[in-house]
């Protein structure tokens, strides 16, 4: 079902439920564990963390009436996991006994009233689904600790003694739980592994770009108006934004059709993507805000240096028009618990760009910079502008280029973010706390806001092969 104009009741989740995420990836030390990855076994140490199922990936089919209300339940159980790790983290922060158990019991308890509530949501417009309640039960999950975590005594000491939801306990936290020395790789030690189908007859080969700057204008929020309309700090991590200049949690397509934009061709779509940072352990402006510290976010922000933006066509045919405001999001920010099957990172490093890594963070050599590179799906299902679950109403290409039965070729949107990040530096994306900064969660999120003759000269660049600029 078409999605175009569809306006979501606001959520406004108060700041005081966003501070109780107590930071630190929403994890916990537990000493003495020598198998749960290199580096455990090198310092004795692994970071646990809690594996819930993503119940907004298993819905398929939400009736328009009922989507308003199933956006604010799918917000609630990221709000009762944030406050599980908490919890967790804070007992050991205190060097108590956690009682997993019990904490487990209270998050499925949790869990299952919300989802008896997504159900009861649709099932007053359509078929109750079935099989959702299975989805409440979490379990622990373990991953190598930080290999060289920062280390503050006194800092220590004032969490340890700060209140459930102290913001500076969440950032001292959250300073000590980064990503993992196994999470680095040397980018001359990956062998190349892109392979591109080869362009066929009838193929598109043009290209059309959008210059839209790298984010100069300060626009960050850590909201996700396509997964969670309506919610503040629904992502629980900070987004860098270019194009529409009106992006928040409460945008609505009226909204951005009637917003400026950064794009020098007036495009007005909507590109964002979790921003990147240093962990050099400095204050940001947002050290004790949702979405910067208080969900264990933390470290200077990295401003692009470089941010391309370009729509490419099909191997085997000619592309269509995009439906305005169709959204894509591409890759998974909950990849480390979910698994891979929708992730979509790829790291590298000038340079060496026909290596790729999906997993790991690259390790760049003096002179070269890490470059993100996010390929969106390319193939639409000509009806829908989104989907339930934001991801079945498109599709990627197969190894050959060709969509899926039912699909049909868009320009692929290409983005491409490079960094200058010194070599030796730690830095790490930005990720909902229990996902534990993990490469592998990185994404991208598009809402297609070009005007229809905009879209129009794209697809004529692209199929005619041109390239425009």
């Amino acid at each position: 079902m078409s999605q175009k104009g569809h306006r979501r009741p606001r959520l406004k989740l108060l700041a005081a439920v966003s501070a109780l995420v107590l930071g630190g990836g929403g994890v916990a030390v537990i000493a003495g564990n020598a198998n749960a990855g290199q580096d455990a076994g090198r310092t004795g140490e692994a970071t646990a963390t809690i594996d819930c199922p993503d119940v907004g990936d298993e819905l398929k089919d939400v009736p328009d009436q009922a989507r308003g209300e199933v956006d604010e339940n799918l917000a609630q159980l990221d709000v009762q996991v944030a406050d599980a790790y908490r919890q967790l983290a804070a007992g050991q922060v205190r060097k108590q006994e956690v009682p997993k158990d019990a904490l487990l019991g209270r998050l499925r308890d949790q869990r299952s009233a919300t989802i008896n509530r997504v159900s009861d949501a649709i099932g007053r417009s359509a078929g109750r689904p079935v099989g959702l309640d299975a989805l409440s039960g979490c379990s622990m999950k373990e991953a190598p600790a930080e290999a060289d975590p920062q280390t503050d005594p006194a800092a220590d000491a004032a969490a340890a003694a700060a209140p459930a939801g102290d913001p500076n306990a969440a950032r001292s936290i959250g300073q000590k739980r980064g990503p993992a020395q196994s999470d680095f790789v040397s980018i001359d030690k990956v062998r190349p592994n892109v392979k591109a189908p080869a362009a066929g007859r009838g193929a598109s080969t043009g290209s059309f770009s959008s210059q839209c700057g790298r984010n100069e204008n300060g626009h960050f929020n850590p909201d996700n108006v396509i997964v969670a309309p309506g919610v503040s700090n629904g992502a629980h991590h900070m987004h860098d934004y270019v194009g529409n200049a009106s992006t928040n949690a409460f945008s609505s397509n009226n909204s951005l059709a009637a917003s400026g934009t950064t794009c020098g061709n007036g495009d007005q779509s909507t590109y964002y993507w979790p921003v990147l940072r240093l962990r050099d352990g400095k204050a940001e402006k947002d050290a004790q805000a949702p979405g910067g510290g208080q969900d264990a976010n933390v470290g200077t922000i990295l401003r692009p240096k470089q941010v391309t933006i370009d729509f490419k066509g099909s191997p085997v045919g000619k592309v269509r028009e995009m439906p305005r405001f169709l959204r894509i999001i591409t890759g998974d920010a909950k990849a480390f618990t979910n698994g891979t099957a929708n992730a979509n990172a790829s790291w590298s490093c000038t340079g060496f760009e026909d290596r790729q890594l999906k997993d790991k963070y690259p390790v760049c050599p003096k002179g070269s910079d890490v470059v993100r590179t996010f390929s969106f799906q390319s193939c639409w299902d000509g009806r829908n502008t989104d989907s339930a679950n934001h991801r079945t109403h498109v599709a990627f290409q197969d190894k050959n280029g060709r969509c899926p039965k039912g699909f049909t070729a868009i320009p692929q949107l290409v983005q491409r973010i490079v960094y200058g990040v010194a070599p030796g530096a730690r830095f790490a994306v930005d990720s909902f706390p229990e996902q534990l900064h993990k490469p592998v969660t990185d994404h991208g999120d598009f809402i297609n806001v070009m005007s229809n003759g905009l879209m129009a000269k794209a697809v004529g660049c692209i199929n005619s092969g041109r390239v425009c600029r």
